[in-house]
């Protein structure tokens, strides 16, 4: 039987969802999964927007709500925002740039690394989804429909120091244009409410 992680997994990588797109996906029947997810939704583990799609009832989408975000955890968040907190108040905003700054170096440079093995922009932008998988941000590659390589971060595990300081994600951006081509756009931010962090990588 699925499990509730598993069913917040898929909210998490895949979501929002209708209680059939679960269903189907998850090979529930759509009555116990109703249960399953008024359960979950009164444990605040989830929540829903209700959408109106054409003649007939509204439906729910399910996402995961703050409660549920937390079982993936963003990992010595308050020490980083402790951090944060602490650069910018004795040393100022400046010297937080500079920390970015030598963050963003370091970090482009780990990438280019095992991105020059690989030969085109798909494999590149693959082996950089790898390597954002490793560090913890559920990243993956998918295609557009018109052709376009999407970049998909489910997770930040920066999210807290992201959100003391949103340095971290213009730092990000800039690496990934460094990597992929300045053509790299970012579609969707989690930090701006957001279910993932969507890169589209242009050819």
């Amino acid at each position: 039987m699925t499990s509730d992680e598993e069913l917040l997994l898929l909210l998490k990588t895949a979501g929002p969802l209708t209680a059939g797109e679960l269903s189907s996906r998850l090979g529930l029947a759509p009555q116990g999964l109703r249960r399953r997810l008024e359960a979950l939704a009164a444990a605040g583990q989830i929540a829903a927007t209700t959408e109106r799609a054409g003649v007939g009832r509204p439906r729910k989408r399910w996402h995961l709500a703050p409660a549920g975000e937390a079982r993936f955890p963003d990992g010595h968040d308050i020490l980083a925002t402790e951090l944060i907190d602490s650069v910018r108040a004795l040393l100022g905003e400046a010297a937080l740039d500079r920390l970015i700054e030598r963050r963003e170096v370091a970090q482009q440079a780990r990438y280019a690394a095992a991105l020059a093995k690989r030969r085109g922009l798909r494999a590149k932008a693959e082996e950089l989804a790898r390597l954002r998988s490793a560090e913890g941000y559920m990243a993956e590659l998918r295609e557009a429909e018109d052709g376009a390589l999407l970049l998909v971060e489910h997770h930040c595990p920066i999210c807290a120091a992201a959100k003391a300081c949103q340095g971290f994600c213009r730092s990000e951006l800039k690496v990934f244009r460094a990597l992929l081509g300045e053509g790299v756009e970012r579609e969707g931010h989690i930090l701006a409410g957001a279910p993932r962090c969507v890169y589209r990588v242009k050819g």
